[in-house]
């Protein structure tokens, strides 16, 4: 059974069913959110489904940080007010710092890596990827700052995006109190938070056209199974998975996607939305020099974080891109609820995925890192469905 944020959820082929009324069918692609979710459901009766899948997230996170070795508590936190999004409100961010920041109060210049939970825009909390903050701590000597951003249906689009890029300006404006260094800077996310690891430099690269921003430079994105297109519609994506049954079930997407989607006219392909339709241009410009990209076997989501994670990497946006696909893995896979052992391969793909960024961090072995192609490496190739192995 695979889960959602700690959540085990039944593992289906049931189909989308009737059309919600204005829904397009499947061989349509949606341009509007009224498109994807047809007439807009009561924002609270969406305000009360999204506060019964959060009382059973709190119930399965508590059940996957069991397992040994347990992760770390954040070391401090801070709040911040929003700047950036329509609705003001505050923000608030977990700092997970490496051993010897505390015992070296005049060490600076540490690098830190904003990482931003999954769950749909609508469930999770900023503690929920802290097995992977121990990783970033241990293995990339880095500070981790979990982004506790704002929750759909309360606060749709743009306000996850907005909560990000402000995140990142608190850490450029404050990087001198904090000791962090404002040019060695790195996005992560899972799933929904993936999508922001992707989307606040974008919606940051908008920003600073219009204001002053002190210099700083964001070296690399590690983004774990993101949804990235939000014109393909649920069942086409449903359609094209390896393993349709192993997909998110209908209940919890068609949540998702209208507590998230709003309002109606909103346009789907809105860049700091789905980053797969952004131009060249503005991927050029927005996204740093690194790219670090897993995705999912058995998701929905393969096939369009493949596309982009092949765009980056092919001219004219050319940038270095380390991509794989984790096979024989659901959506989420690494958030099981097992209080007895993390997840498999979560524990060796976390250590790859930071010994990669550490190494994006150290100027010394930059340029080795820029060297390396797009493929997947050999231990976690594996065959598709039309017999290739899934490299370029």
């Amino acid at each position: 059974m695979q889960t959602v944020e700690g959540i085990p959820v039944p593992t289906t082929s049931n189909p989308e069913g009737k059309l919600a009324e204005g829904e397009v069918p499947p061989t349509q692609k949606p341009k509007k959110a009224k498109d994807k979710t047809g007439a807009p459901p009561s924002r609270f009766s969406l305000k009360m489904s999204a506060g019964w899948w959060r009382s059973l997230q709190c119930i399965g996170m508590s059940l996957h940080f069991l397992a040994a070795p347990r992760p770390p508590n954040p070391d401090f936190m801070k709040t911040i007010p929003s700047t950036l999004a329509e609705k003001k409100g505050d923000i608030n961010l977990h700092f997970y710092v490496p051993e010897d920041y505390n015992k070296d109060p005049s060490s600076d210049k540490w690098p830190v890596v904003v990482n931003f939970h999954g769950g749909g825009f609508t469930l999770g909390n900023a503690s929920d990827d802290a097995r992977f903050a121990r990783f970033v701590l241990e293995k990339c000597r880095a500070v981790f700052v979990s982004v506790d951003y704002r929750l759909a249906p309360e606060f749709p689009f743009p306000t996850a995006v907005d909560d990000g890029a402000d995140s990142i300006l608190y850490i450029i404006k404050n990087a001198e109190k904090l000791r962090l260094d404002s040019n060695r800077i790195a996005t992560s996310g899972f799933s929904a938070g993936g999508n922001v690891a992707l989307t606040a430099p974008i919606r940051l690269c908008e920003y600073r056209k219009t204001a002053q921003v002190s210099d700083y430079r964001i070296v690399a994105i590690a983004t774990w199974y993101p949804i990235t297109d939000y014109t393909l519609s649920r069942a086409e994506r449903r359609a094209s998975a390896l393993r349709p049954e192993a997909t998110l079930p209908p209940a919890l997407t068609n949540l998702f996607d209208a507590s998230y989607l709003f309002p109606p006219e909103l346009n789907l392909a809105h860049p700091c939305l789905s980053p797969s339709r952004a131009t060249d241009e503005l991927l050029v410009e927005s996204m740093p020099p690194n790219i670090i990209f897993y995705t999912c076997e058995w998701d929905m989501l393969l096939h369009e974080g493949e596309e982009l994670a092949q765009r980056l990497q092919k001219p004219p946006i050319s940038k270095n891109v380390y991509y794989t696909m984790i096979p024989g893995v659901a959506h989420g896979w690494d958030k099981g609820p097992n209080p007895m052992k993390p997840p498999p391969k979560s524990e060796k793909l976390y250590g790859e995925c930071c010994r990669r960024l550490k190494g994006i961090f150290e100027e010394d072995q930059t340029h080795s890192i820029l060297s390396i192609p797009l493929k997947l490496p050999p231990i976690l190739s594996t065959k598709h469905r039309d017999g290739s192995d899934g490299s370029e």
